[in-house]
């Protein structure tokens, strides 16, 4: 069943008032009036309405200025004003002040219920809109990216400075840090958000071919060009285009973009014909662009144009804090995409985690705990179920790091293990394996509780 709409209707005439309510009443919406003003305002504070009929001449305050008050406070209605006094400029003025559409008296039922019916329909579409710009502010926004470490904060702090003007962003960081995940937070917290986001990888693309990528070519502009493209700089009009590896284009290539940079204007490969854009660019590299400067591989001039903000990511090993966060996020997401049920990790396996030294940042981490959901077996992730690499790594730095520990630690260490392999040559029998070490029931139980070792659960991973 399709929801009932709510209609207001405010018209100091209570004959007209009293008769649209029941036109609209008996076309299945819930209507209400209002003989002014201040009764409209008071109906709009009480209920919701997703459409105001409205009289503009009306004793002491008149259908105008409710026109201005509606639009600032209830941007989501829509109006119609209806008067028995129509005028061109009224009606002008009627929908510079936000009106859905403008009748006059005497009322046609079936004009009145068809323009209701096409201004609810707009309504709807205006909900529709708004909900799709939270849900791309949600997927996108600062709420997506997960940090709680003070880097990452500095980094939150710039996209929200930068958000809502058009300066030229270049971001940096390690291959895997979420560049693009920052490019695209940018853009859906500015006023671009509705417009084309348009992301070009530079370093995919050989140089012969990204020049139309991004530029466009006509027909006839080289061999293979057989009819006319339109590139990535239109296609992000009005909205933002993402450069992602901009050290990767060449120095004819970066002439080109430093002039659409200074003056928004290019032309196509084989064309002289100039197009006007306006677009915001971000960019993105994972190289030192002043060293390249320094070595002639990058116009020096181009890295001053873009170098306007710049927002550098840290690695992943940086953000040692975060680990744990990024982790339970990719770990639901996962879930969710593989149809999986895990609750979390076990206080070991984040420390195999945190240990590691994650030299593909964000992006390996998320495909380690993607694997991680799909082999493991248990309602929780263990150590067992990280990569080898990872365990390996872990461990050698437990190694490496040894002269750390406390004395306790390092006795405790051997012991542990020793526990364990006990444990396993006596097929997790408790019995057996306090008579292997030689010490009685009791103390065995105390080892395996200090150092959490469930030797039921040892058994069953050991047989799958």
């Amino acid at each position: 069943m399709a929801e009932q709409k709510r209609i207001l209707v405010v018209d100091d005439d209570q004959i007209v008032r009293n008769s649209l309510c029941e036109l609209l009443r008996m076309e299945g919406h819930l209507s209400r009036g209002a003989e002014g003003f201040n009764q409209a305002l008071n109906e709009l504070e009480k209920q919701h309405y997703h459409l105001v009929l409205t009289d503009v001449n009306m004793p002491e305050i008149d259908g105008f200025e409710l026109l201005r008050v509606i639009r600032k406070r209830y941007p989501d209605i829509v109006n119609i004003v209806i008067t028995g006094y129509g005028t061109i400029e009224s009606a002008v003025e009627a929908i510079k002040m936000g009106a859905y559409d403008y009748l006059t008296k005497p009322i046609v039922e079936e004009e009145i219920i068809m323009l209701v019916t096409r201004a609810l329909e707009q309504q709807a579409l205006i909900q529709e809109n708004r909900h799709l710009k939270e849900q791309l502010r949600s997927q996108y926004g600062l709420k997506n990216i997960v940090g709680h470490d003070y880097k990452m904060l500095k980094v939150f702090d710039l996209i929200e400075a930068v958000a809502d003007n058009k300066a030229t962003v270049l971001i940096t960081g390690q291959s895997g840090t979420g560049k693009s995940l920052i490019a695209r937070a940018i853009h859906h917290r500015s006023d671009r958000m509705d417009k084309p986001f348009v992301e070009v990888s530079c370093g995919a693309l050989p140089e012969t071919l990204l020049e139309s990528e991004l530029f466009g070519h006509v027909k006839g502009a080289f061999t293979g060009a057989v009819s006319n493209k339109e590139g990535k700089f239109l296609a992000a009009d009005g909205g933002t285009i993402f450069l992602d590896e901009i050290d990767s284009a060449t120095p004819g290539l970066q002439m080109k973009l430093l002039r659409v940079l200074q003056e928004r204007q290019f032309e196509p490969v084989g064309s002289n014909d100039t197009k006007t854009v306006d677009v915001r660019v971000i960019l993105a590299t994972n190289k030192n662009l002043q060293d390249q400067v320094r070595t002639g591989r990058f116009r020096e001039d181009l890295f001053y144009r873009i170098n306007v903000v710049n927002i550098d990511l840290p690695p992943l090993a940086e953000r040692n804090t975060d680990i744990p966060l990024l982790a339970e996020r990719f770990l639901l997401s996962m879930c969710q995409k593989h149809g999986r049920d895990k609750t979390g990790f076990t206080k070991e396996t984040v420390r195999y985690l945190q240990s590691y030294h994650w030299p593909g940042n964000v992006r390996e981490l998320e495909n380690v705990i993607e694997r991680a959901v799909v082999l493991g077996k248990h309602s929780q992730i263990f150590p067992e179920d990280l990569p080898e690499h990872v365990l390996d790594y872990a461990d050698q730095e437990t190694v490496n790091g040894f002269q750390r520990l406390s004395l306790r630690q390092a006795l405790e260490e051997p012991e542990k293990k020793i526990l364990e392999m006990a444990l396993r040559q006596n097929n997790y029998n408790r019995q057996a394996t306090a008579e292997m070490l030689q010490i009685n029931r009791t103390t065995l139980y105390k080892k395996l509780k200090r150092y959490h070792l469930d030797a039921e659960h040892l058994s069953r991973t050991a047989k799958l």
